[in-house]
């Protein structure tokens, strides 16, 4: 990779960790979960990337930076579910009626 590409490359991830700082920090908390459980997609597509950087001929700098995208990317969609499964399960009545059994 070129100075300059590595450059425009870091100058790009930098602008993006400030915008997503300030996009994520000006969401009110009511709106915090629901949002968390729908960024799981965007995450998915992390994965997908991560994969391809991993698996596509590239140097082995690339390969390995890849497979610590795709175990960071795995932790946040399975810890990302957990937390929406666990939201929802406060959303349930502590008594469920029988759905099988008709009297």
């Amino acid at each position: 990779m070129s100075p300059e590409a590595l450059v425009m490359a870091l100058t790009v991830f930098v602008l993006a960790v400030f915008v997503g700082f300030e996009v994520i920090s000006r969401v009110p908390t009511t709106l915090h979960t629901p949002l968390m459980s729908g960024s799981n997609a965007i995450s998915g597509i992390t994965m997908v990337g991560a994969l391809v950087a991993s698996g596509v001929g590239y140097s082995g700098w690339a390969r390995w930076i890849g497979l610590a995208a795709l175990v960071l990317a795995t932790i946040n969609v399975v810890g990302g579910f957990l937390v929406t499964h666990r939201m929802l399960k406060m959303f349930r009545s502590r008594r469920q009626p029988d759905r099988g059994r008709t009297a």
